[in-house]
């Protein structure tokens, strides 16, 4: 008899929180609490796309393993696209979706997705993609294990700040350029003379309604770019309890009124910037609450990154510099799994020359060359 068995499962619910979160160590996005709140507050759901097929694997009736699956009829909110490979499968008469995926929903942010022993699981998963077009494992530590499995690999690019020991902003602005620092000082003053105060709220400190003002700032922020938000406010609730530990809001106020506010998600090494939002205009107030005000933040709790998240390469003035980050792709039909590999290397090539086009434009002065 047999004391390893793999199950799926299509929520958390019968997953005990402390097995799952002993295996998903200090990130909060793979933490049990953050996948149950986007589970039960419907942002990530069948309803909306997103069938949970979550992949357990116990040995001895403990939770050995664990990889978040979903089985997905679009490809919204995953910032890995792949909507050509879907137009290309459509018009080719074969079916993309549904497609197998391994996410956090909404987050690019690079971490575990295969949480204790992976070897069985990837297995098992690869297994289970066979039932559908694909199998993607979005922005995953694991890309070694991935591609010796016969996943391909696919670059992309984020800004990333790095702690190099501040004492404080100052000491951090004194390592840039001087065209660089002299512009990061008037932006700040320019929010300053609009009659803006900052202030950086934590854990039980975020209210309610700090909550309600920021869902309002949130939903705005899509409106304006006429689009409709993923997350509502019953999962900012759900994480603001369940997860105070981790939370940082910078709240932005002008005459004793909140007018603007960002979200951030910690732990202990890194600082990770998420979603912001403003229900009044004020210029350059986004790079006050989105970079200059989480990098204090971040100087002043001695962590060590702060990753700005995706896209932007005005984030490369501000200090945060390129990085790299690794998604793994598998897909059924061979004739697409080639033309995929073709332009995943086209395409590789491409970032690596962009990453190479953007450290020409470093904001930090050189340091002098050790004797």
């Amino acid at each position: 008899m047999s004391l390893e068995s793999l199950s799926v499962a299509d929520s958390l619910e019968a997953v005990d929180r402390d097995e799952w979160n002993a295996l998903a160590g200090e990130q909060p996005f793979v933490r049990h609490e953050f996948l149950s709140a986007l589970l039960e507050s419907g942002s990530a759901a069948a309803a909306t796309g997103w069938r949970p097929q979550f992949l357990l694997l116990r040995r001895a009736g403990a939770l050995a393993g664990a990889m978040p699956l979903f089985a997905k009829t679009h490809s919204y909110g995953e910032y890995v696209f792949d909507w050509a490979w879907a137009d290309a499968h459509e018009r080719n008469g074969v079916e993309y979706y549904p497609k197998l995926l391994c996410a956090v929903p909404f987050t690019p942010v690079r971490g575990q997705r295969i949480l204790g022993q992976g070897e069985p699981l990837i297995r098992a998963a690869l297994e289970m993609a066979k039932g559908y077009s694909s199998l993607h494992v979005l922005f995953s530590n694991e890309a070694e294990s991935l591609e010796q499995h016969g996943l391909l690999l696919r670059r992309t690019v984020q800004f990333h700040w790095r702690n190099e020991g501040y004492a404080d902003f100052e000491a951090f602005l004194s390592r840039l350029t001087h065209a660089r620092r002299k512009n990061i000082r008037q932006e700040r003053r320019r929010v300053r003379d609009a009659g803006v105060t900052l202030k950086v709220l934590e854990g039980d400190a975020i209210t309610p309604a700090h909550w309600e003002f920021f869902n309002r700032c949130y939903r705005r922020t899509y409106a304006e770019h006429r689009s409709s938000p993923y997350l509502n406010l019953d999962f900012f609730l759900r994480i603001g309890r369940a997860l105070p530990q981790n939370m940082v809001l910078v709240l932005a106020e002008r005459e004793a009124r909140p007018i603007a506010a960002s979200l951030l998600i910690r732990d202990s090494k890194t600082l990770y910037g998420r979603y912001w939002g403003a229900i009044e205009h004020v210029p350059l107030l986004h790079f006050e609450c989105c970079y200059y005000s989480p990098i204090e933040f971040a100087i002043l709790k001695k962590i060590r990154v702060f990753e700005g998240g995706a896209q932007g390469e005005h984030k490369i003035f501000r200090g945060l510099l390129p990085v790299e980050t690794l998604s793994a792709h598998w897909l059924a039909h061979p004739r697409f799994s080639r033309a995929v590999e073709q332009f995943l290397e086209r395409e590789g090539a491409g970032i690596a020359r962009y990453v190479n086009e953007l450290a020409d434009h470093s904001p930090f002065k050189e340091q002098p060359q050790e004797k």
